[in-house]
């Protein structure tokens, strides 16, 4: 990871550009619900504010889990094309070594945007931002076990970075939205086999009203998916046929 953000440094102007646009972005989509609340102030009963902290939670989740561990996303295509001969060869947990082996630098506009927002428009007291600090790294962690779980099942199905892509980005389209505004079974949904809920919904809710119940509830979602995702890795790990390449690295 050293290496990976002083060769991001190497061109200053490329990562500020990278950074500053992802969070351009982010702060566009604030904008539109700052919009949207000026004409309906309350949302089954969330607020502005608390749509602030959910984009906040989300975007810090995302950028800690898929910025700093940016070979996550990739892992479909590292599996198929055979490119964790090299990681195999060292003496290093292999998970592990491939998630750290890149950082999306685009993605650390994420990890900006969420500290920067959530001190500016809400202005938190410390103790919830003590909250909202421990519930992301919780949610980064369901993100990031959920992903190395959707990118193991490659062990199995062959070629899924289609599949794959597209989960990826219903997971991130529901994190966006307050679970609350859906009903039935898309809830119980989001709570379980896509869990968007955790990554956004479950940080704000334990920012505003915080219990020991909903933090316990949290990381046992963080465990559970951690380990699943490790463990599918491994089982596919056995099934891994070497794509014979040779590489070097500086």
């Amino acid at each position: 990871m050293k290496a990976n953000l002083a060769s991001a440094l190497e061109y200053r102007a490329s990562l500020v550009s990278q950074v500053l646009g992802m969070f351009i972005n982010n702060a566009l989509w604030v904008f539109f619900w700052t919009l949207y609340f000026t004409r309906f102030p309350v949302l089954r009963g969330w607020t502005l504010e608390d749509v602030v902290v959910l984009w906040a939670a989300a975007s810090t989740s995302y950028g800690l889990a898929v910025g700093l561990m940016g070979n996550v996303r990739r892992l479909p295509q590292l599996i198929v094309q055979g490119q964790l001969d090299y990681f195999l060869a060292l003496p290093k947990d292999v998970l592990l070594h491939v998630l750290v082996s890149q950082i999306r630098m685009i993605h650390l506009g994420d990890l900006l945007f969420g500290p920067v927002v959530l001190l500016a428009v809400v202005r938190p007291t410390w103790g919830q931002v003590a909250v909202f600090a421990a519930a992301t790294v919780l949610a980064a962690l369901v993100l990031l076990g959920f992903l190395i779980l959707l990118g193991s099942l490659t062990f199995f199905l062959g070629s899924a970075e289609a599949v794959t892509d597209q989960v990826h980005n219903a997971l991130l389209h529901f994190a966006t939205y307050p679970a609350t505004i859906f009903d039935g079974g898309v809830r119980v949904l989001l709570y379980t086999v896509l869990p968007a809920a955790f990554i956004s919904t479950v940080p704000v809710e334990l920012v505003r009203s915080f219990s020991w119940t909903g933090m316990l509830w949290l990381a046992c979602a963080a465990a559970a998916f951690m380990g699943l995702g490790i463990w599918t890795f491994r089982r596919g790990l056995r099934r891994y046929e070497s794509g014979n390449l040779m590489m070097m690295r500086s």
